[in-house]
């Protein structure tokens, strides 16, 4: 199983916080925070070599608090230590 370290983490969202206004500009459907949410977790899923089992699928429309609950759940166990994710997440949220 593939695991992410904080400084990881990390540099993957500053690079979407770094990239936002483009991010947003393409693709434009949701809150500026679902946009980048999604965003990460997209990346993760190939960051970590998900598995198509492993990936979280949604049911409905997902929302930002949606796709922050999979962010949570498919990092729980994939963390090389621990660290505050809500904080590195918050960053994804701020206006």
């Amino acid at each position: 199983m593939t695991k992410i370290s904080e400084t990881e983490l990390k540099k993957i969202i500053d690079g979407i916080v770094a990239d936002r206004e483009s991010i947003i500009k393409h693709n434009p459907l949701g809150s500026d925070a679902e946009i980048l949410l999604w965003m990460l977790m997209s990346t993760l899923v190939v960051y970590l070599n998900l598995s198509e089992l492993e990936t979280p699928c949604f049911t409905s429309r997902p929302d930002a608090t949606t796709y922050r609950t999979a962010i949570e759940f498919v990092l729980k166990d994939r963390m090389a230590d621990e660290f505050d994710l809500s904080g590195l997440l918050d960053k994804l949220s701020a206006e």
